[in-house]
């Protein structure tokens, strides 16, 4: 049987050169960006030669390909770029952010019925007790970007608590809280209003490690009662009714894309 594997000079072909290093990636990467499948799956199909790049077959997942002019094709077929997708959920309460959960929850996925997109996955996770903004994409770029703490883009939530909170406590929040060893803060904290026996504060963060909400308030002896995420940056919630499901307008996507400085790398 021929050996397929690309020769020596081949595979240095396909390295990327310093001044288009931006436009290629890996052959396994390129079939992510494109949506065609993961990156695990496309090594597989790579390995058992399944994939050609302009009508050679390459059988080395650590070729580099450049996306803007290189024609892959796997079983023969050329893959096209998929669409670009971006919706936003209001998540509701009870729901687990995964496409398959193994206790059989329902999840997330169960609004996005309506959206048979491969690889749509959510921009970061709300636990299964909180509830809100929550957005989905196959645009892997884009999420990564979003959820990148260096980007800076807040998250700003709405929390129920179990009592009133004095203006040191919420003081504290931004100020650090230490929790397990870790120093948790939120970027900005306030009070919203609050009644004879409990209080909703708006929180924002800017990183998004786990739990940190209901852990900061653990650590002053309050329990979240209701957690929603109304914001995401300048994207809103508004009055998107719960469990439903609409795409971003291109305003609100190049919103983001300013808060998260992608509109900058660009030009």
């Amino acid at each position: 049987m021929r050996d397929r594997r690309p020769s020596h000079k081949t595979r240095e072909r396909l390295k990327p050169a310093a001044d288009t290093a931006g436009k290629r990636v890996t052959l396994p990467r390129a079939l992510s960006k494109l949506g065609y499948c993961s990156r695990t799956q496309a090594e597989r199909l790579i390995a058992e030669s399944r994939v050609a790049v302009d009508g050679r077959t390459v059988s080395d997942a650590s070729a580099w390909v450049d996306l803007s002019t290189a024609r892959i094709s796997v079983d023969g077929l050329v893959i096209a770029a998929e669409a670009k997708i971006y919706l936003m959920l209001n998540k509701p309460r009870g729901l687990v952010t995964t496409r398959q959960d193994p206790e059989g929850r329902p999840t997330v996925y169960d609004c996005l019925k309506n959206f048979d997109v491969p690889h749509l996955s959510p921009v970061g996770r709300l636990d299964k007790a909180s509830e809100g903004l929550l957005l989905f994409t196959n645009d892997t770029e884009f999420a990564q970007t979003l959820l990148d703490p260096l980007t800076h883009v807040t998250k700003t939530y709405h929390v129920q608590i179990d009592r009133l909170m004095d203006d040191e406590e919420i003081a504290a929040m931004t100020s650090g809280i230490r929790h397990d060893g870790e120093l948790l803060t939120a970027t900005a904290t306030r009070r919203l209003r609050q009644g004879d026996r409990n209080s909703w504060i708006e929180v924002e963060l800017d990183e998004g490690r786990n739990r940190q909400i209901r852990r900061m308030l653990e650590a002053l002896g309050a329990e979240c009662l209701r957690l929603v995420r109304v914001a995401i940056g300048g994207l809103e919630l508004g009055e998107l009714p719960k469990g439903a499901v609409r795409a971003l307008t291109e305003g609100e996507l190049q919103g983001l894309r300013r808060r998260a400085g992608m509109e900058r790398a660009r030009r």
